[in-house]
């Protein structure tokens, strides 16, 4: 059984929403998940980041902020150079996901974000592994996966006076639990 770490931000709810599709999809391809927040993994020396050194693979999530990642998902990924130091993630799996309130919001430098922090740690990039809905179904629903073209990860668009209860769309959801079932049965392939 593959192990899965998911460490995410969200500031308003709409993130971990995608993470909690992340982590069903993932689940329901046999993984044993453990997700985790950012918020307590800002400093190496305390959180849970053995969850993260024992996984097979870790799913990195951030809402998109100003073009990037959020403050407190830097800081983890600052903090996460001591496990740079000891090569700790080296040949692990890794994706990533993301959420803003435009289509674009640059959520594509947030998703190239985390691959430059997973290739800094020698780890491997999952992309998302869907082609983009206009290409199979042009001009067609927008509730399909990967609704918005993005394929370096699973990316979800939030307007910004819904809440979370409402928002990210259910194709939005879907892409993500695709990107962590994906990850699942690319791990059973690296693992054989």
């Amino acid at each position: 059984m593959a192990k899965v770490a998911i460490v995410y931000h969200s500031g308003y709810g709409h993130t971990e929403k995608q993470a909690e599709a992340v982590a069903e999809g993932a689940r329901d391809a046999g993984a044993e998940v453990e997700v985790l927040k950012a918020d307590d993994l800002t400093s190496p020396d305390s959180g849970p980041w053995e969850a993260l050194d024992s996984a097979d693979a870790i799913i990195f999530g951030s809402p998109t902020y100003m073009g990037s990642v959020s403050g407190t998902f830097e800081q983890f990924a600052d903090a996460s150079s001591k496990k740079w130091q000891s090569a700790a993630w080296k040949d692990k799996l890794a994706a990533g996901f993301t959420n803003s309130g435009s289509f674009s919001g640059d959520k594509v430098l947030t998703l190239l974000r985390m691959v430059v922090l997973a290739a800094q740690q020698q780890m491997i990039w999952i992309s998302l592994g869907q082609p983009g809905a206009e290409q199979i179904h042009p001009g067609d629903d927008p509730e399909n996966l990967n609704r918005m073209g993005y394929y370096l990860g699973a990316a979800a668009q939030s307007d910004v006076d819904k809440g979370p209860d409402v928002v990210p769309r259910a194709s939005d959801l879907a892409s993500a639990r695709a990107l962590g079932r994906r990850v699942v049965e690319i791990a059973g392939k690296f693992n054989r």
